[in-house]
């Protein structure tokens, strides 16, 4: 009973094997392809397989930042009146940012105003002085030294109170506000920073193993995944002192200016590190069925057969092959008929 029982699970296990291939083989196959006895003639464009010069590209993964950043700080110590901006704000070159209640600046201007006016009535009474022979030149001049220091520290306490009002340095925008409103502002305390949106970088790290295959001037591919769109970019810099933890080198490439694309956003940068042999095919060739890529393959009768490939990296108007098609191999497509496996194929136009 048991010898009869494991027999028929071997062959009921096999039936479903069998069965398993030929649902794989059809869904693989060219469900439309002609019937054995009928072969009709479609003109289609064909493309001869041929091995061409791709590049090696070594990617890394950065972040956008500006060129040009700047730290906004007051040049007096107050506390803040009025911050008139926040993050993501254009701001204009001159454009009031922040306002500083400059009370320590005011007494300064009260007091320096004193002494000026206490070093004016000497200045006054010692010309008299000297006029009437009671006292030295030495000493008149002293004086009048006194005088002029006090007029300048007048000056310099007038413009002290001008910097209650802190003004923007560059057209930029706020990226980051660090102090708020009624926080003491001081002098070499960031409040604000502003990043020049036109004026885009993207910063990587590159393996010691590359670095020395990347030059200053050398064409990279930026990809914001974000958007799902490459840009073209330039190595702007590559800083020649490696990371002590990871070992890597810091390169700065530049990025054209792009209404969508703002500092902080996550970016891969491409090397051209080389060049290598890699089989490519027209894109138009590719013909897609449930989700797998192939295309129509001549034989030596020029008879087209549906072949899968599996496809690499796009450039363009073409598509690597990473298996699926050799050398010299001939494809066509865009048929008149449409194509189907079975059918003989005249050329309509070859490329190489």
């Amino acid at each position: 009973m048991n010898h009869t029982l494991d027999a028929f699970l071997r062959k009921l296990e096999l039936f479903l094997l069998l069965s398993l291939v030929a649902v794989t083989f059809v869904a693989c196959s060219d469900d439309e392809a002609v019937s054995e006895g009928a072969k009709p003639v479609s003109v289609a464009s064909t493309f001869k397989v041929a091995a061409q010069e791709m590049p090696v590209a070594y990617v890394t993964s950065g972040t956008v930042t500006s060129d040009h950043r700047v730290s906004i700080s007051s040049r007096i110590s107050g506390y803040i009146r009025e911050l008139r901006v926040r993050e993501g704000d254009s701001v204009q070159e001159g454009q009031v940012l922040v306002e500083v209640d400059p009370v320590d600046a005011k007494q300064a201007l009260i007091q320096a105003k004193a002494d000026l006016a206490d070093a004016k009535a000497d200045l006054q009474r010692y010309d008299e002085l000297l006029k009437a022979g009671a006292v030295t030149s030495q000493q008149a001049e002293k004086v009048q030294l006194r005088y002029k220091v006090a007029k300048s520290q007048v000056e310099q306490a007038r413009n002290q109170l001008s910097y209650a009002e802190v003004r923007s340095p560059v057209v930029g925008v706020v990226v980051e506000k660090r102090l708020s409103q009624g926080d003491l502002a001081a002098p070499g305390i960031a409040i604000l920073t502003l990043e020049d949106p036109t004026s885009l970088l993207v910063e990587t790290y590159v393996s010691e193993r590359f670095v020395s295959r990347i030059r200053e001037g050398d064409q990279v591919d930026i990809k914001i995944a974000s958007l799902e769109r490459t840009f073209p970019g330039v190595v702007r810099q590559v800083v020649q002192a490696a990371d002590p933890v990871s070992h890597q080198f810091l390169v700065k490439t530049s990025l054209p200016v792009a209404a969508e694309v703002h500092p902080g956003m996550y970016a891969q940068t491409g090397f051209h590190i080389g060049l290598r042999q890699a089989l490519v095919v027209p894109k138009a060739a590719i013909v897609s069925r449930s989700g797998l890529d192939g295309v129509y393959l001549l034989n030596e009768e020029s008879v087209a057969q549906y072949r899968l490939l599996r496809l690499g990296e796009a450039k363009g108007d073409s598509v690597e092959v990473l298996a699926g098609l050799r050398e010299g191999d001939v494809i066509a497509w865009s048929g008149n008929p449409a194509l189907k496996s079975g059918m003989n194929v005249q050329a309509a136009g070859s490329g190489q």
